[in-house]
Order: C-alpha cells, then sequence, then structure tokens
C-alpha cells in the first residue's frame, strides 16, 4: 500500500512574526514537517505541498473569509509574500504541488486524481493550521476511501480568543482519532513503516 506525506499550507501567513495567522510554535512545526519529508524522500514515497493562494482580485474567494462579515482586504493574496513557503521548509528537487482556494486541498484540485495514479490508499497529514485545512483535508481523505494519520505535533494554528495551539492540536486530535484518522506522534510517523 502507497502512502503519500500530504504538507499543507506551509506558508509565510503561519511562520512570519507579525503575519496575520502567525502560530507562535511555527520554528519547531517546520522542522517535524522538515523531519518526514526527509523520510519520505529517502523511501521514495511520494510527498504533495498544498499551497493556498486566492487570485488577487478575490474573484474565488467564495464563501472563504464571509464568517469575518464586510472586510476591504483578505488573506492568502497571490503576489504576496504571505502565500509563499516559509524559508526553512525543505523542499525537494522536482517537488509537487497542488494550489488550492478552500480549507480542503481535495476542494477544486486535482489531489484525488493524483493520488488514485500514484496507488496511494493512505495519506499523512501535516502542516498548518491545525483546525481548518489539515482537518478539513483529513476528513476529506477520509471520505475519499483513503487510511488517514495526522500528526498534531507537526502542525499549526495561532488558536483562537480561548484556545491555545496546544490545546487545539489535542482536541482536533481526540476529534480525527474517534472518526477519521489514525493519530501518530511525529516520532511514531518517523518509526512507521511506510513502504510502496
Amino acid at each position: 500500500m502507497s502512502t503519500a506525506l500530504l504538507v499543507i499550507d506551509a506558508q509565510k501567513i503561519y511562520t512570519e512574526k507579525g503575519a496575520d495567522l502567525f502560530c507562535l510554535d511555527s520554528k519547531g512545526t517546520i522542522d517535524r514537517i522538515n523531519h518526514l519529508i526527509k523520510k519520505f524522500e529517502r523511501n521514495r514515497l511520494p510527498i504533495i505541498f498544498v499551497r493556498h493562494i486566492h487570485k488577487s482580485d478575490g474573484s474565488d474567494l467564495g464563501r472563504m473569509f464571509d464568517y469575518l462579515g464586510k472586510f476591504d482586504d483578505f488573506n492568502f493574496k497571490a503576489g504576496t509574500s504571505a502565500v509563499e513557503y516559509d524559508d526553512a521548509l525543505y523542499r525537494p528537487e522536482n517537488m509537487t504541488e497542488i494550489i488550492k482556494n478552500r480549507y480542503s486541498a481535495f476542494v477544486g484540485t486535482d489531489l484525488s486524481d493524483r493520488l488514485k495514479r500514484l496507488h496511494v490508499k493512505r495519506v499523512v497529514i501535516v502542516g498548518f493550521m491545525t483546525n481548518c485545512c489539515c482537518d478539513s483535508t483529513a476528513r476529506d481523505a477520509h471520505d475519499h476511501d483513503l487510511y488517514v494519520d495526522f500528526a498534531p505535533e507537526a502542525t499549526g494554528t495561532p488558536g483562537t480568543e480561548t484556545l491555545n495551539e496546544r490545546r487545539i492540536r489535542a482536541i482536533v486530535a481526540e476529534l480525527m482519532e474517534n472518526a477519521f484518522a489514525r493519530v501518530l506522534t511525529v516520532r511514531q510517523a518517523l518509526d512507521c513503516n511506510y513502504t510502496d
């Protein structure tokens, strides 16, 4: 059974101090993601990088930010530094990338078709945000009949007004494990015998 690593939205909007969605543990999160990328690269297993980007005119926003009410600006705008990968993110040569404009990496993309062509039956989810794009992608992967491994330590979130990053990781992990995914520490994921 082939396993693919999905690296979700490891972008500067989450990792640069002062960015709108800066995550306090972003440096550690990127480091843990890099360990998994290198493991998959060594084992010649598929790695798919995903970036969230919107057209600069906002014509592809849909309902992405309407929960904020009326707004004049939006995040993930094409052409801004916020949508670039974090400088410390390890990116193998000839990397595969998907651009999305919704929370789930499956919506409006060819991710499902790519995974089928690669005969992938299991995905490992890492990246940003734990409680939005990682969570949504994991749930959709499950509904696409894929096995899902979710590594919350290798996901990041700025938190909410009442919940910090550590707490959100724990909550999402519990919800994932209850119905959608096998939850692993990064160490456990590194020790898994993912084979092609």
